[in-house]
């Protein structure tokens, strides 16, 4: 399991264990206040109860409806009747315990308030429950002067600026780590949006060649067409395995690939390697009559040296590669590409290329590849970003007098 797994299994933990905890906390408060009532003084200690049974209140039950202004209105009646109705300036310690943890839980209240309500009841409720925890200590000694009413107050509130800040701070850093999640989600989706276009089209556009060899010779060799609806067929089918891939993937709550459905590691988004291209070019090859050559180095002692990162991004430029040849380069006699890599070099890289020859017949519509290149390089202008992002590079153009070519340059570190 990855770290951000660990992390949101021990945050759901903690957020079940909370409820419980406040529950066993409220049990002991109650006794506790009922007991400690006839020495602090019922006017102290109803006040303090309530108080702390509304922060608990918040803690565990702030997901319901109303939970939250319900209870700092609930709060702030009974804070605000304990200063208006207490007993004259005691300085009785059983009383001042009382007050102290009232303001505790006033503070702790106004805490989950800024982190929890909506942003409106959260200035308000905030607002008014430090001006009572401010001014709670006036029940046990009233300065002898309004001024140093006014400081001490001011002085006491800051404990409420404090929490409303902290309970804040906390309400940010849960927006950011919500749009966090939605960003990395809306990323995943887009790169298997990237990845269902280039693998479907690639199986799409062999697909229509085929259809298009079937037409042509039916009439002259029908002997061949069955030949032409079998290799359809397997290209309809791993169409048909590429979109299962992405649907599950988009559909998983946490975007992991099948392969390991209980990952949730980024690198599990990684479908295709270098193993997968020799099937992409075998496909390739069987729906055209270019002369496609591959050099893939599948040394035992290299292969497993390229990070799964570079080698779906290999697999993914030479998907590309050929699905431009079959779309705008279909009469080209030859094809080559060639996947090596060099850890001769002070950087170790993966150089994947992909070449093809002039077109024997101008394509249907006129032009040369070169002519389009807008259409062509589009899948490989995302692809330049992606190896721009491992450290890398990718080029594409021209390459003898109609022909085509793209490298790609791939770290390996």
């Amino acid at each position: 399991m990855g770290t951000n797994t660990v992390g949101h299994a021990l945050s759901r933990l903690l957020e079940r264990a909370v409820g419980p905890a406040c529950a066993v906390l409220a049990f002991f408060v109650v006794p506790a206040a009922l007991l400690a009532g006839p020495a602090a003084g019922w006017r102290a200690v109803l006040p303090m109860m309530v108080a702390v049974l509304g922060a608990l209140a918040v803690a565990a039950l702030h997901t319901r409806d109303r939970v939250v202004p319900v209870v700092a209105v609930v709060v702030v009646v009974s804070s605000g009747l304990g200063t208006v109705l207490s007993e004259p300036p005691t300085l009785e310690q059983a009383t001042g315990v009382a007050t102290l943890l009232e303001i505790t839980g006033l503070l702790l209240l106004i805490c989950l308030i800024a982190r929890y309500a909506e942003i409106r009841q959260a200035f308000v409720f905030c607002t008014v429950l430090g001006v009572l925890a401010s001014t709670a200590l006036l029940r046990l000694q009233v300065p002898a002067t309004a001024m140093e009413v006014v400081a001490q107050s001011v002085f006491f509130a800051l404990g409420a600026v404090a929490a409303a800040a902290g309970g804040g701070g906390l309400r940010t850093l849960e927006t950011r780590r919500i749009r966090a999640v939605h960003e990395a989600r809306r990323s995943q989706r887009l790169q298997l949006a990237g990845d269902l276009h280039d693998f479907v089209a690639h199986d799409v556009s062999g697909i229509v060649v085929l259809a298009q060899a079937a037409q042509v010779i039916s009439a002259a060799q029908p002997e061949k067409v069955l030949g032409l609806l079998q290799q359809i067929e397997a290209s309809g089918r791993q169409a048909l395995d590429s979109m299962d891939c992405a649907v599950h993937m988009l559909r998983s709550s946490d975007g992991t690939s099948p392969r390991d459905w209980g990952s949730t590691d980024e690198t599990q988004l990684v479908t295709y390697g270098l193993e997968d291209i020799e099937g992409v070019v075998d496909r390739f090859r069987a729906s055209g009559r270019a002369d496609v050559r591959l050099h893939l180095d599948r040394s035992p002692e290299r292969l497993p040296r390229v990070p799964r990162e570079v080698a779906s991004t290999a697999h993914r430029v030479v998907v590309e590669a050929l699905t431009n040849v079959r779309r705008h380069a279909g009469t080209t006699p030859w094809v080559t590409v060639s996947v090596t890599p060099d850890f001769a070099k002070p950087e170790p890289m993966l150089i994947v290329s992909v070449t093809n020859g002039t077109p024997s017949v101008r394509e249907a519509g006129g032009g040369h590849f070169g002519d389009r290149w807008g259409t062509a390089a589009t899948g490989l202008e995302g692809l330049a970003e992606r190896a721009r992002a491992l450290g890398g590079s990718l080029e594409y153009g021209g390459h003898g007098e109609h022909g085509w070519r793209v490298t790609a340059l791939l770290p390996l570190g």
